[in-house]
């Protein structure tokens, strides 16, 4: 997990503010560890409950556990992600022969490719959340890591959108003539703009993403918008400003537009109630008709469902927490012990839900057709059918090198 904090230079009078500063603060937490109304900023409240024994509510033994299941689930989805991801790249090559790749193909592989390169910085989170989210990579790798993964955020929540979009375009328009070929490109220019501007959301994360010292061997991993950077901004404002991007980017304009092109898609396919009214002939062919309106009407449902609930669940904690970030940046409410905790130990969580679903996305659009899930089986039957040979081909073997002397001979005389 990076933590998204804004800091003064400085080591721990840096943080608070200085001796005054921390003393004041200081005096504001009850013995309990309970947080006054005052809002403090996020850099001295992270230092006074990491640093206070007396506001560790759940003890060491605790505190490990929670770190290594939320390192756990980390390794997991790195692990379901790489193989969930390089399943539907097989797929969808090999499932190319003889015709080009459709725009959502097109999309689906860009949304694949992206949530590789996210997965491959899991064992980053996972090793910082084990050491209680102290950075041991140095602050190159802070920029890289942190840098590729909000990138990676942004890219397959476009893609996401950039399908849905496609998705209703492609059916409303389906009676026009239009090249293959020439989709296929233009989904491709889309997937370079996609790029283009994730990346631009991308830099001010990159720039301000930083590492800071907290204790002579600790080092965290952060967005750091310090006092020198923004002379006429507050820092706090800043971070506030640049966590509502995150929000509004990643998740509230995309979520709109998913929804209202699907809502839209499910309209159009409600509306061709008219069209089989309209058709000419017997009863049965009418019938027919609308029986296969049914059954699209039923199919493309299901996938709406599928997509956006799934996007809408596991998007939600992660961006309600930073929202709740937002707020608090902006003074809107207190920062409080409960939001630490939050930070600390459900965030984590929460950015792993995420992206599972970035994650699972692509193998989700490939068993919703019909010709993948044949792919899947076809590829599976292989599989099966090769383990298969290797297992009996060692166990004849196996039985050769068990066989007394005397037979070895008789069977080569045999053969011979």
């Amino acid at each position: 997990m990076q933590v998204d904090n804004s800091s003064s230079s400085g080591a721990l009078t840096g943080l608070c503010g200085g001796e005054e500063d921390e003393r004041k603060i200081s005096e504001l937490v009850s013995p309990t560890g309970a947080a006054s109304s005052f809002n403090l900023s996020l850099n001295c409240w992270l230092h006074i409950l990491s640093q206070e024994s007396s506001l560790d509510l759940h003890g060491d033994s605790a505190n490990l556990a929670v770190r290594v299941v939320i390192a756990l689930v980390y390794l997991v989805v790195c692990v379901l992600g790489l193989v969930g991801n390089f399943l539907a790249l097989f797929l969808l090559h090999s499932r190319r022969r003889g015709y080009h790749h459709s725009s959502i193909d097109c999309f689906v592989m860009s949304l694949a490719l992206t949530d590789l390169q996210f997965v491959l910085t899991l064992p980053f989170w996972a090793v910082d959340t084990l050491l209680d989210f102290r950075w041991p990579f140095g602050q190159v790798m802070c920029k890289i890591v942190s840098s590729v993964t909000t990138m990676n955020m942004y890219a397959s929540v476009f893609f996401l959108t950039a399908m849905s979009v496609t998705r209703y375009r492609s059916l409303v328009t389906a009676l026009k003539m239009e090249s293959p070929r020439s989709a296929t490109a233009r989904a491709k220019w889309a997937s370079s703009a996609i790029w283009v501007v994730s990346l631009v959301a991308t830099l001010p994360h990159a720039f301000y993403s930083t590492t800071v010292q907290v204790s002579a061997d600790d080092e965290l991993c952060l967005v750091r918008f310090s006092d020198s950077d923004s002379a006429h901004w507050d820092p706090q404002v800043l971070l506030g400003l640049y966590q509502t991007q995150k929000v509004l980017l990643g998740f509230v304009v995309p979520l709109i537009i998913i929804s209202v092109c699907y809502l839209l898609l499910l309209r159009f396919i409600l509306s061709r109630r008219i069209v089989c009214s309209m058709v000419t002939g017997s009863a049965t062919e009418k019938s027919e008709c609308e029986r296969g309106r049914h059954r699209r009407r039923s199919k493309v449902t299901r996938s709406v469902t599928i997509v956006v609930l799934s996007f809408f669940i596991c998007w939600l904690p992660n961006q309600a927490l930073t929202l709740w970030g937002v707020l608090i940046k902006f003074d809107l409410v207190p920062f409080s012990k409960a939001f630490y905790n939050t930070q600390a130990y459900a965030f984590p969580l929460t950015v792993c839900l995420a992206h599972a679903n970035s994650c699972l996305n692509p193998v989700l659009y490939c068993l919703i057709r019909k010709e993948y899930r044949t792919g899947l089986k076809e590829l599976l039957l292989r599989i099966s059918h090769a383990v298969q040979h290797v297992f009996s081909l060692s166990l004849r073997g196996r039985r050769v090198e068990e066989a007394p002397p005397s037979m070895v001979m008789i069977h080569k005389d045999i053969n011979m």
